[in-house]
């Protein structure tokens, strides 16, 4: 039976409403009490990765499925007069600190590293953040990491601009190995083939008209992505990692509403999280 290193790093990719499949992978991964000395996370990997470095089981589920059928937190109405089609109060305030309580103490007792992604607005770069006991900074990080560009606001953290990681890193496997990671195991939101069909363009000026560095970022997104994906499948062919992946085509996009189409997916990951653990942790 293989075994991973001590060392092995967990890259979660993003992909907004995709993420529910990592939720399932981490679920799976809480039950056979599997976990990593480092973890980096982006957008809505960020999200879902809090409650797996708190480990509290099935809780990313419920505010990704149960949740979003309760509150309807995705909607237009919302971008509207929140600024983000996600509802960013419900998601960062109310459900961390009342409706799904995050346990903030065993977050911060974690010995293992965890880093969210983000972008910052003025450099057009990653940065790789962490935090483990002020609140108000963890929460801003990962609102940061998964703040969608178009739709959602710039988040401020530590006095810098920051959006969504997955604009200049979606899978940020080159960065855990800089981190001192030379293997990972890598969670993807998509299946193995995949390429984005969108067109790189070029970002009008007057929008993030301040920021110049971020609409060159976001004009070379889909390149970027593609480049990433073909990398991660060459590493995996070379034995360099694994990585846990939906098996068939995606059926929900970012901002996917149907809860039945979340609890498939959520179920497929959950399917092979315990394929990883049986092949390589009994």
């Amino acid at each position: 039976m293989e075994k991973l290193e001590r060392n092995t790093g967990l890259v979660l990719e993003g992909g907004g409403m995709r993420g529910v499949f990592t939720c399932g992978v981490l679920d799976a991964f809480m039950k056979h009490e599997v976990y990593f000395p480092y973890v980096v996370a982006v957008s809505a990997g960020a999200c879902n990765g809090m409650s797996y470095m708190s480990r509290q089981p099935r809780r990313a589920r419920y505010s990704n499925i149960d949740m979003l059928r309760k509150y309807g937190y995705i909607s237009l109405k919302n971008l509207i007069l929140k600024g983000s089609i996600f509802d960013p109060n419900l998601l960062y305030e109310r459900f961390p600190n009342d409706i799904l309580p995050f346990d903030y103490e065993a977050y911060a007792k974690n010995p293992s590293v965890f880093e969210m992604v983000c972008t910052n607005c003025q450099t057009g770069l990653a940065e790789y953040l962490s935090e483990n006991t002020d609140r108000r900074r963890m929460m801003a990080i990962v609102k940061a990491s998964s703040s969608l560009p178009y739709v959602a606001q710039i988040t401020d953290v530590d006095g810098k601009p920051m959006l969504d990681g997955g604009i200049v890193d979606s899978i940020p496997v080159e960065h855990a190995i800089t981190a001192g990671h030379p293997f990972n195991v890598v969670v993807m939101t998509r299946n193995r083939g995949y390429r984005s069909k969108e067109v790189d363009h070029k970002i009008p000026r007057f929008i993030y008209g301040d920021y110049p560095r971020l609409r060159v970022a976001l004009s070379r997104r889909v390149e970027v992505y593609n480049r990433q994906l073909e990398l991660v499948e060459r590493m995996e062919d070379w034995g360099e990692v694994v990585v846990i992946r939906p098996q068939r085509p995606m059926e929900v996009d970012r901002i996917c509403r149907d809860p039945e189409k979340l609890e498939r997916l959520y179920e497929e990951g959950y399917r092979e999280g315990e394929k990883f653990c049986e092949r390589y942790m009994n």
